[in-house]
């Protein structure tokens, strides 16, 4: 029987996630797409091999960039998408849910918000405020679009309203914390450039809109923005403070003190480093800052 979703999952040398992924998803779909940017391990092979369908693009620069390439060169020909990262997985009442729910949505609703558990080093991060974060991961396909930003990118709806599911997709990177930091090093780059285009409005981004008062995600880019207007290395520490003590993130233990340290205040300190160090180069005119980011990081707005 012909499932009425599609699964399209972003791929570069994630032979030690593919699998899982893909098996968590059959009990939902056949249609799996597989964008990789030309993976030298054996990503594309397990990925066949389970039956999804692989398409290779080169890395244009960022996720926002080539999940829209995927939204438009993949054959999708279900009514509804889902985004998935190849170190996710769907719990199976997850699975059950969609294929119980989705055929009944009504017709208004065009996009389904799914909470996203983080396990770290193999522990569930409970806390911190990073439990549940509700993200809009399955969509009507003609309804949805890819923000084109360089980070915390989302699903915009063009048309339509939102439901909630209740189950849970689990975000567990089998990786080592080398590969984390060296990671989380270059997010940290582009979240610079991001703050620095809130800051200085380079480009007007086709984005979820910040409101304090509305999705999850929408409050959270509103935050962000607040975030961006506070004192540099100030803010870094607030954040770690309102996660770790007011938010409960103690109660994650020590592989939650690991987590909560790295992201929520190393991450952001170094966000915050790197954004000096264009201001030293600069200054804080924002003609002198584009041409830096141009000339020294590629970036161009």
């Amino acid at each position: 029987m012909k499932k009425s979703i599609s699964v399209i999952i972003l791929t570069f040398n994630e032979e030690k996630h593919i699998e899982r992924c893909i098996k968590s998803l059959l009990p939902i779909t056949s249609d799996i797409f597989i964008v990789d940017s030309f993976s030298t391990d054996a990503t594309v092979q397990i990925a066949e091999s389970l039956g999804a369908r692989v398409y290779q693009n080169p890395w244009p620069g960022n996720h926002a960039k080539q999940f829209q390439w995927g939204l438009e060169h993949c054959p999708v020909d279900t009514e509804w998408v889902m985004k998935m990262d190849a170190d996710e997985f769907i719990l199976p009442e997850l699975a059950d849910e969609i294929n119980s729910r989705i055929s009944l949505i009504e017709t208004e609703s065009s996009g389904i918000y799914i909470k996203r558990r983080v396990n770290f080093m193999g522990r569930w991060i409970k806390h911190g405020g990073y439990y549940p974060t509700w993200l809009l991961r399955i969509w009507r396909y003609k309804d949805g679009v890819m923000e084109q930003r360089w980070m915390d990118e989302h699903i915009k709806l063009t048309s339509g309203n939102t439901i909630q599911f209740q189950n849970d997709i689990v975000d567990d990177n089998k990786n080592d914390l080398t590969w984390w930091t060296t990671k989380h090093n270059n997010y940290s780059t582009k979240e610079a450039v991001d703050i620095l285009n809130t800051i200085y409005s380079f480009k007007n981004y086709d984005e979820v809109k910040p409101n304090l008062f509305g999705t999850q995600e929408q409050r959270k880019r509103k935050l962000k923005h607040l975030y961006a207007g506070m004192p540099l290395f100030l803010r870094p520490f607030i954040y770690f403070i309102f996660r770790y003590f007011i938010k409960l993130g103690f109660l994650d233990g020590k592989k939650g003190l690991i987590w909560h340290f790295l992201q929520g205040f190393w991450y952001r300190f170094l966000v915050d480093a790197k954004i000096n160090e264009i201001y030293l180069k600069a200054g804080k005119e924002k003609y002198n800052i584009q041409r830096v980011l141009k000339e020294d990081y590629g970036i161009e707005f």
